[in-house]
């Protein structure tokens, strides 16, 4: 409970198209300009040891953007996997997508796929990129594969619990995310890893996400390291836990 770095964040990246109405240039610039700050986010996990970031690329919600913004996520998607697999997996870093693929052009697809297999084995950091993603598809999903089970006979719908249904969750090998930023302003989780994320620290920031750098992701997990916390106990019962755990 006292560690002060996360061993998962969670992160929206939200705001790059305000990044860009801003400066009176096409959303599209924003889009092309927030990857600079996923890499920054991620080289300073592997720096900070960081176990495991998950990134909001595109929400199962997004398809209503305009046609023209969707294809260029698309093609920007495809074109980073291009130019960024290599160097992630000779930094360590395991890449998984998190959500439903099959919505993407083909071509995506299997770059997705050829990117999971390369990385397959790398341990310094786990990336999960949501794309196509909803927490609520996710719980149904896993609502779906708990009744495929009971079905088939392989699990009593009475032994269902917490457990049971969060390893049938996107990502359930990781640990659940402790800390959840959110850049652009907005206080919401919009649909974001909602049943992982029922602890997680909430740190919200006005910074378009191609404005959240190094320096602003160090403040959130300084954040995040100034807290206590509790997990349903009470201040004096965590202080009384970590006496116990120093002495």
């Amino acid at each position: 409970m006292g560690r002060t770095v996360p061993r998962h964040v969670a992160i929206i990246m939200d705001g790059n198209g305000r990044w860009a109405q801003q400066r009176r240039l096409p959303r599209t610039v924003g889009h092309r300009a927030g990857v600079k700050s996923v890499r920054a986010v991620v080289e300073e996990s592997v720096r900070q040891g960081i176990e495991a970031l998950t990134l909001f690329a595109f929400s199962s919600e997004n398809w209503r953007r305009p046609q023209a913004e969707i294809r260029l996520l698309m093609e920007l998607f495809l074109q980073t996997l291009r130019s960024d697999v290599r160097q992630l997996h000779e930094n360590g870093v395991r890449l998984r997508v998190l959500g439903d693929r099959s919505a993407f052009p083909d071509v995506l697809q299997r770059r997705i796929a050829e990117a999971e297999d390369l990385t397959a084995n790398n341990e310094t950091l786990q990336l999960q990129i949501a794309a196509n993603y909803g927490g609520r598809w996710d719980i149904t999903q896993a609502a779906r594969r708990l009744a495929a089970d009971c079905v088939a006979g392989c699990l009593d719908p009475n032994a269902i619990d917490e457990n049971a249904v969060r390893a049938r969750l996107t990502g359930a090998d990781l640990p659940e995310p402790d800390l959840f930023v959110r850049t652009g302003g907005e206080k919401r989780l919009s649909n974001f890893l909602l049943w992982q994320s029922a602890y997680a620290e909430l740190y919200f920031t006005h910074l378009f996400w191609p404005d959240f750098d190094e320096d602003a992701y160090r403040l959130a997990l300084a954040d995040f390291a100034s807290r206590q916390r509790r997990f349903g106990l009470t201040g004096d019962q965590i202080s009384t836990l970590a006496g116990c755990v120093g002495g």
